[in-house]
């Protein structure tokens, strides 16, 4: 008696893996062997970078937001903690939006943001 392959499991196993591995440069697209090491390294990357593009996001948004902030003659950190103060609870990606888009919405959240410093200074020299 013959030894059980499982062969239409393992076929359907390696034609999968090699599918993945379509447009790979060489051995990586047509060897099972080194199809499935970069297929699994590929998967890895896309894990990892998943997570990662959101905090690349978040650096984009912040860099936009510092740059629109200072042609309105105020600081990114500033910026933030006028908003903070002000109670405004827009997030980076939403600023970053009307900041590009719309340039007088954004003054006029600029200009909140300064009254709330200039508040918060002023009882903040009240208290002490």
């Amino acid at each position: 008696m013959a030894r059980a392959t499982n062969a239409p499991a393992s076929r359907r196993r390696r034609k999968k893996v090699l599918k993945y591995a379509k447009g790979y440069y060489s051995s990586k697209s047509k060897l099972f062997r080194y199809a499935k090491e970069a297929v699994q390294h590929a998967w890895q990357y896309a894990y990892r970078d998943r997570r990662k593009k959101k905090a690349e996001f978040r650096g984009l948004w912040i860099v936009r937001l510092n740059a629109a902030c200072r042609n309105a003659g105020i600081t990114y950190s500033r910026f933030v903690e006028g908003l903070k103060a002000a109670n405004i609870e827009l997030d980076r990606k939403v600023l970053s939006d009307i900041a590009i888009r719309d340039e007088a919405a954004f003054n006029a959240l600029v200009k909140q943001a300064q009254d709330a410093l200039k508040a918060k200074a002023t009882a903040a020299k009240a208290k002490a």
